[in-house]
């Protein structure tokens, strides 16, 4: 990235100021470090979505920022309801992908007792890997419900307890979803998907507290050094990738008759209070609900697996956010309070104390934001800022982003030889493709550490525990 582009305002913010076409300028938060390896096109793209109508304030980068469809992925920004637009591209096409991260009472050398049979056990019971289908097959009626209810849905049909719910985003349940907008073509490819982990960066990983940077907020979070944890990154399946492809199609065409001039035929967009723009939203929001349910039930069938090698583990929830989304939330901007709809896309929800959505239990710490690495490396829980509130519309980075293409990582590496690297590290790797394995392998991506240091660093997020992996079940 050619650093001279930009205005530097702190350590870690850089400016772009608005010009030609745009509307806003574009700020993105790293460190000088991750700026200079930064591929280019990432100011490209947020250049590009700054100059859509309606965006407030900045289009905005994080610090695990890199190419993407359309918007990059780590990318933020915020439309006015009345003029402003939403995108599919600016979701994403795993849309909900996130990250749920479950407690379990244990401690680290309970887990190296049964490591390679718990290891057995996950990989048997979680279906991981492109095509992946479950045990759950849904009728057209519990599809609707599914859309309509999301994680209390798969609650109400005994995956997990009430208690869950008040951990989950939105309480588990997305208001505004809208079954009817979903085609006949994503419900079939989500109709025996349910409760699978899919391919590519989705994992179930068992985890170690490796360390604690807070004390106070881990010990409000209920984690200590040495404790661990279950954390599971997936998302909407085939019905998100569906529903992104096909409202891009039709956005990309109704483009102009609304009047749009579109910089990347990527950003297909529409405006938000058009019937289009309302429908993929009633649509978008019926697929947060879908990713919702599918961690709920991969919840109860990973407390399933552990209550087989370690009976009296309970594994409640910690927390469980979304990283592709597009929310209406109210954010002060320029002294005022407005309603926005905020598009992030490869970058987590991060709210701060005091937040009203916010369980009563971390009203004080603020909002666990839950960062996933790669498998080799480290993880780590964040909690959400009162200063970031004030930037990037609450948001913070969502892992540690990619630094080469899946192509160029099979070129140079072996799943076999990563899986047994890994293995006499003491980590074990279970999954269907070793081609998966190469792909994701933990050089492919840029240094989580780094990542999330910047993020401390740029008040978006505080950071509260690094996580290291014991196993790891690869999609």
């Amino acid at each position: 990235m050619d650093l001279s582009r930009f205005e530097q305002r702190s350590e870690h913010e850089w400016l772009s100021p608005a010009h030609g076409r745009m509307r806003v300028p574009v700020v993105i938060y790293a460190s000088r470090e991750l700026m200079q390896a930064m591929d280019a096109k990432v100011l490209e793209q947020a250049t590009n979505v700054a100059s859509l109508p309606g965006i407030v304030q900045a289009s905005y980068a994080m610090p695990d920022a890199h190419w993407g469809y359309g918007f990059p992925i780590g990318g933020v920004a915020a439309f006015d309801p009345g003029d402003g637009v939403v995108s599919a591209g600016g979701v994403g096409f795993d849309i909900s992908c996130g990250v749920r991260t479950l407690l379990t009472g244990l401690r680290r050398d309970d887990i190296l007792r049964v490591q390679s049979r718990l290891a057995d056990i996950l990989f048997a019971r979680i279906p991981a890997g492109v095509g992946s289908t479950g045990e759950l097959h849904l009728s057209a009626k519990e599809m609707d419900a599914m859309l309509t209810g999301g994680a209390r849905w798969a609650v109400e049909r005994g995956y997990g307890s009430e208690a869950d719910l008040a951990r989950i985003e939105e309480r588990g349940s997305m208001h505004g979803a809208d079954p009817k907008a979903v085609s006949k073509q994503a419900r079939r490819r989500q109709r025996d998907e349910m409760g699978t982990l899919g391919s590519g960066n989705h994992y179930l990983e068992v985890q170690h507290v490796a360390e604690v940077f807070d004390a106070a907020v881990a010990a409000a979070y209920g984690i200590q050094a040495g404790d661990v944890v279950v954390s599971i990154h997936c998302g909407s399946r085939g019905l998100g990738h569906q529903i992104g492809t096909e409202f891009l199609r039709e956005m990309l065409i109704a483009a102009p008759a609304a009047g749009i001039e579109l910089p990347d035929r990527e950003l297909a967009c529409a405006p938000l209070a058009s019937p289009l723009g309302q429908r993929y939203l009633g649509a978008m929001r019926a697929a947060i609900n879908c990713a919702l349910a599918n961690r709920q039930i991969l919840t109860h069938l990973t407390r399933d697996a552990f209550r087989k090698v370690l009976p009296d583990a309970r594994l409640p929830l910690l927390y469980d956010v979304s990283h592709n989304t597009c929310k209406e939330e109210s954010h002060v901007v320029e002294g005022r309070k407005r309603r926005l709809f905020v598009h992030r896309k490869g970058a987590t929800r991060a709210f701060g104390p005091g937040h009203p959505e916010l369980p009563a239990e971390f009203r004080e710490a603020g909002q666990p934001v839950l960062i996933g690495g790669s498998m080799g490396t480290g993880s780590y829980i964040l909690s959400g800022l009162a200063t970031g509130m004030e930037r990037a519309f609450s948001s913070a980075c969502h892992g540690a982003g990619r630094a080469m293409s899946r192509h160029e990582a099979t070129r140079r590496w072996q799943g076999r030889a990563i899986v047994d690297e890994l293995a006499g590290r003491g980590i074990l790797i279970r999954s269907p493709s070793l081609r998966g394995v190469a792909e994701e392998a933990p050089l492919a991506y840029k240094d989580v550490s780094a990542v999330v240091d910047a993020a401390d660093a740029a008040g978006l997020a505080r950071k509260v525990a690094r996580l290291e992996p014991l196993v790891c079940v690869k999609g």
